[in-house]
């Protein structure tokens, strides 16, 4: 494998669904006598930046310099998420503020390093500010070398179809990680990334790998897409072009935690497709990181470094 490409003069512009994970940590030691569920003792408690901010961290983290866009509420979890980006460093977060919801948070109770519970708190941004956000776009897409749209499902990219061909029609490339059952609004994207239980969701169950690749086809051509990525778990990954097929097996290690593995995947994509690699050579780097963060617990990211250091 050749050497890795430089990353810090990549600029990678990042619209999606932010949050905020919060991770309750502690010890169980007996059950509650009010009902039959563990008493968690909380002895610390973590902040992360999560769903598109992470894969702004996860940018932030290889050494590349990052633009976010996205909505919060006018409260203290949109503060804490700011101030957590802000300190990240390489990461210009332009988070608008929206008076008329609650930041999602994502709030984890975790013993013995295993999730107890998990507990969502999330609203639909207003249309006034995600218009803000479209502007914002507009403004800042001349200055990126690669889009990804970041698709959670928590109603904050109101307007991908629009950014999708602004973006197409700057000659950028468009890396989306999409979510539900409706891919047309993500037609004409350069890159689609779902992964297994995602991709089954919109093409149905396959009986065999040449099942898999035909129904992996079938929807690229349908999407006017260049390329679709599917992750596959302990399967590795699959890349369809025209034409052509790739498949990149998975790296064995133990899996500690697959959350955010997905952030992982695209921002390091991006990065790679940023500095000049090819998109083959970005999936095997991103195979390689994916590799990585499943082994760390929560919402977390890959250094350059650490990438370097797997490579061998």
């Amino acid at each position: 494998m050749t050497a890795l490409p430089k990353f810090e003069n990549a600029k990678i512009l990042v619209v999606g669904d932010v949050m905020l994970d919060r991770y309750w940590f502690g010890d169980v030691s007996r059950i509650s006598p009010e009902a039959p569920v563990p008493v968690l003792k909380v002895t610390r408690v973590e902040e992360r930046p999560g769903g598109a901010a992470n894969v702004a961290r996860n940018i932030a983290a290889l050494g590349a310099r990052c633009t976010l866009l996205s909505v919060v509420g006018a409260d203290e979890a949109g503060d804490c998420l700011q101030r957590l980006l802000t300190e990240q460093g390489r990461v210009e977060a332009l988070l608008q503020r929206d008076n008329t919801i609650s930041t999602t948070i994502k709030l984890r109770a975790v013993a013995r390093q295993q999730q107890l519970l998990r507990i969502d708190f999330e609203t639909t941004p207003s249309h006034e500010v995600l218009n803000a956000k479209l502007a914002d776009f507009r403004t800042k897409l001349p200055e990126a070398d690669v889009v990804v749209l970041s698709d959670y499902g928590k109603g904050g990219l109101a307007h991908i179809a629009e950014m999708i061909k602004l973006a197409r029609a700057a000659g950028k490339p468009v890396l989306v990680d999409p979510k539900g059952d409706d891919y047309a609004r993500y037609r004409g994207a350069s890159l689609l990334t779902p992964n297994r239980s995602e991709f089954r969701e919109v093409a149905g169950s396959w009986k065999s790998e040449e099942d898999f690749g035909a129904r992996a086809d079938k929807l690229r051509r349908e999407l006017d897409l260049e390329a679709l990525l599917v992750t596959r778990s302990e399967d590795g990954m699959s890349l369809y072009r025209e034409g052509s097929a790739l498949h990149e097996p998975t790296q064995t290690r133990e899996v500690f935690d697959v959350s955010g593995a997905g952030d992982t995947v695209i921002a390091t994509l991006a990065v790679m497709l940023a500095s000049g690699a090819e998109l083959p050579e970005a999936m095997r780097i991103a195979n390689r990181a994916a590799g990585i963060v499943v082994g760390k617990l929560g919402t977390a990211v890959v250094s350059r470094e650490e990438i370097v250091q797997d490579m061998g």
